[in-house]
């Protein structure tokens, strides 16, 4: 990344796209998308995790660290591949078009994307070219396709359960039993092998439209996996656990100022010794297949490469846990001997930051956040206000897709802190807010500037992406199409402009 540019865009996750299938995708809409932000003068577009979601809809909790989630294959993509036909979509649940309704539409997606995977059998006995594309794919991305697609096969024959609830054989199998489930699996093996041939097919085509429009795309990984994830089952020796495949020690957060017991997040911990002895190439091989289909990565909660809150499997909060080392400076000298010196990553770097932490991010040339909202959650002084930022390599967002909106973060604060809002930005009118807030990111020091797309539209907490420790209603929120008006585009390219972005 070149910190002297001055770059901005928008935070949107592809599942918020309207569509008339009930969840946004990677069709025409996205593309739709990409000539909006063209338009109004934006080089930027940040993702969410690209992932298999699994039990929540988070996609911070997915199947796999490699595969893609196929909820975001495009309907309308499969009927011009002549894997579907149009009136098989017939039948598509109705649902409200500012919500993803998971419960109904994935039963349904996974139907139709079954018939297309049927089709596609057929189709490629008789062209060879396809046959070809297909087989190509499986080998490129044999270093993680094969466990994943076994693993989730596994999950079928267990009727969705987690793999520590799996017959002992599954959950641990040898090499003999493995080779078997590839051979008695092997038609739902190549389903879900087809699945990800598919949404990166159309995944590719549009990151070209996007990078050929000027576009370059930030993705985003967690730095821990899901312990019900093809990454744990078929790496066991590289996690935590015990002699039964169950985690030892989990992850999470002490307890702060905002809470009380800490956060238990439950993820399974790495065996760093482990990962040390091979060089690190777990880590390698997903950092490079992450930046072969993005342009930047942002990775989450990056203060864990440096010391990580441990705590006993088995604790209901995340009190009794402890601080252990990391070998941060191992791995991304790795990951540097192995991809080059100049890596595109965005650090995560919110929260309670120590001195060791800042030191790595810093040695290693990785850029910062900072979060408008948390400048004035306070009366006093902040690192996080405009005019204190000391280095300005780093990324400023008015919020994340953690935060609410901006306007109804504003709702909520004391009257104290909305006046420091109001004084700071010398508007006195609420129903600017929003743009008042893209204005102080864009005019920033700050080389990236990002915001989300509920803010340029101006919406309340009912825009709201995510609430954290709230198990349920998340990762839901659309817009409506026909919401990016040319008025919205001109006043964002005017800014732009205006603060040197464009």
């Amino acid at each position: 990344m070149n910190q002297h540019e001055r770059l901005s865009g928008v935070l949107l996750h592809p599942t918020s796209l309207p569509s008339p299938y009930g969840i946004g995708d990677l069709g025409d809409e996205a593309l739709a998308f990409v000539d909006f932000l063209r338009e109004a003068g934006q080089s930027l577009w940040q993702i969410l995790p690209l992932t298999h979601t699994g039990y929540g809809d988070s996609p911070y909790q997915s199947f796999s660290a490699f595969a893609g989630q196929p909820l975001l294959i495009s309907p309308e993509r499969l009927i011009r591949l002549g894997f579907l036909q149009e009136e098989e979509l017939a039948d598509c649940p109705e649902t409200k078009p500012e919500y993803v309704d998971y419960g109904r539409i994935i039963p349904w997606k996974e139907k139709i994307l079954f018939q297309a995977w049927r089709r596609f059998r057929e189709k490629k006995e008789q062209d060879r070219e396809l046959d070809n594309s297909f087989q190509a794919f499986c080998l490129e991305q044999r270093h993680w396709l094969f466990d994943y697609a076994l693993f989730m096969a596994c999950k079928k024959v267990h009727g969705g359960r987690g793999w520590l609830e799996w017959k002992e054989e599954y959950r641990r199998p040898s090499r003999e039993f493995r080779e078997e489930l590839f051979r008695t699996l092997a038609d739902d093996v190549e389903y879900y092998k087809f699945l990800q041939f598919i949404f990166f097919r159309q995944w590719r085509e549009l990151k070209l439209y996007a990078n050929a429009n000027g576009i370059k795309i930030i993705g985003d990984i967690p730095i821990f996996v899901s312990m019900d994830s093809a990454d744990v089952w078929a790496n066991q020796h590289l996690f935590q656990l015990d002699e039964k495949g169950f985690p030892t020690n989990v992850a999470g957060v002490p307890p702060d100022y905002f809470s009380a017991t800490g956060q238990l997040w439950g993820n399974p911990l790495y065996n760093w010794d482990a990962h040390r002895e091979e060089n690190f190439a777990w880590w390698v091989s997903r950092i490079r297949t992450q930046l072969t289909n993005l342009d930047i990565l942002r990775i989450d909660h990056f203060r864990g490469f440096e010391a990580y809150w441990s705590i006993p499997y088995g604790e209901k909060t995340a009190v009794k846990g402890q601080w252990i080392k990391a070998p941060g400076y191992e791995l991304f000298h790795a990951v540097k001997n192995n991809l080059g010196d100049d890596l595109p990553i965005i650090a995560e770097d919110l929260g309670i930051i120590t001195p060791e932490v800042t030191a790595l991010r810093e040695h290693f040339g990785f850029p910062g956040m900072k979060v408008l909202q948390f400048a004035f959650e306070s009366t006093g002084e902040s690192s996080y206000l405009p005019h204190r930022y000391e280095n300005p390599f780093c990324v400023c967002y008015t919020g994340t897709h953690d935060n609410d909106t901006s306007p109804g973060w504003f709702e909520n604060l004391s009257e104290e802190c909305r006046d420091k809002v109001i004084r700071y930005t010398n508007n006195y009118d609420k129903s600017r807010l929003n743009f008042d807030f893209i204005r102080l990111a864009m005019g920033s020091t700050a080389f990236c500037a990002v915001f989300p797309l509920q803010d340029a539209l101006g919406l309340g907490s009912e825009g709201r992406m995510n609430v954290p420790g709230v198990p349920a209603g998340n990762w839901d929120w659309r817009y409506k199409k026909g919401s990016l008006s040319p008025s919205l585009s001109r006043e964002l390219k005017n800014m732009a402009i205006l603060y040197g972005r464009y």
